[in-house]
């Protein structure tokens, strides 16, 4: 399970503001986020086994972020790893529209993911899960989205939670990283009658309920918040956690997105 909560050009000075959970087993080698020697211009964390990443942002302003699509009934590896559909964006030089569409056209080979991509001024959607005719590429609106591992604002519990606390926070005050990180930080399980009412009944809905999960085989394994603000300007930081939930690592990046 995941937890991304993104506000896209819902506040003038803040035109995209980003606080994520990343959930994976613990086993799995991770490099956390860093500009990379062959990739000068992408900072984004590495999955050591695929090569993929999970999110990123580069200096020209291009940002990716994917989930999974949580569906315990299709559980057979697919041909392609979902870590490279991010970094393929980040790296490439397609506008959002383009790329997705094209992502469309070979969804099948991934198991189930949803995908954001954007760059200044514009964010994009795709996931390939979900009924008939949900499958197309969408432009956002202006506004506050919330995604874990159903569809683009899905009402789970730490969807709702976190949208409602990033806005409050946007309200408030300008964001600032450990504020951003308290707004997908929240430990606690939710209710089993808030679960029962979205036809999540199994203990394993209850057990990665929580918007931050800590259990020893799986958890979160980091947090990331970010913004760009009006100026151009980005300011980010990945926090890493071990099994037990706590802090093993602090990556932080300030820089001017390239005109």
């Amino acid at each position: 399970m995941c937890l991304l909560i993104v506000a896209h050009q819902s506040e003038r000075r803040y035109p995209l503001v980003v606080a994520a959970n990343r959930d994976e087993f613990h086993a799995r080698p991770t490099a956390a986020a860093q500009f990379r020697p062959e990739q000068p211009d992408l900072l984004a964390g590495r999955d050591l086994e695929q090569g993929g990443t999970w999110m990123g942002i580069t200096r020209q302003g291009r940002f990716a972020a994917l989930t999974n699509y949580r569906d315990p009934a299709q559980t057979a590896p697919a041909p392609r790893s979902r870590g490279e559909l991010p970094l393929n964006y980040l790296c490439g030089t397609q506008d959002p529209a383009s790329y997705l569409h094209e992502v469309a056209r070979c969804a099948a080979h991934y198991a189930g993911f949803n995908l954001l991509v954007g760059r200044p001024g514009c964010l994009w959607y795709f996931s390939n899960s979900g009924g008939p005719g949900d499958n197309r590429p969408q432009c956002l609106a202006p506004g506050i989205y919330g995604l874990s591992n159903a569809r683009l604002d899905t009402p789970w519990p730490k969807v709702v939670q976190g949208k409602a606390r990033l806005a409050a926070l946007l309200r408030q005050a300008a964001p600032d990283h450990d504020a951003l990180a308290g707004t997908v930080g929240d430990r606690r399980r939710a209710e089993r009658g808030a679960l029962v009412g979205l036809d999540m009944h199994s203990a394993m809905d209850q057990l990665l309920s929580a918007q931050f999960i800590v259990t020893a085989q799986y958890g979160t394994r980091s947090t990331t918040t970010g913004w760009i603000d009006h100026r151009g300007g980005v300011n980010w930081r990945e926090l890493s956690f071990d099994a037990s939930g706590a802090l093993s690592g602090v990556q932080e990046a300030t820089f001017d997105l390239v005109r």
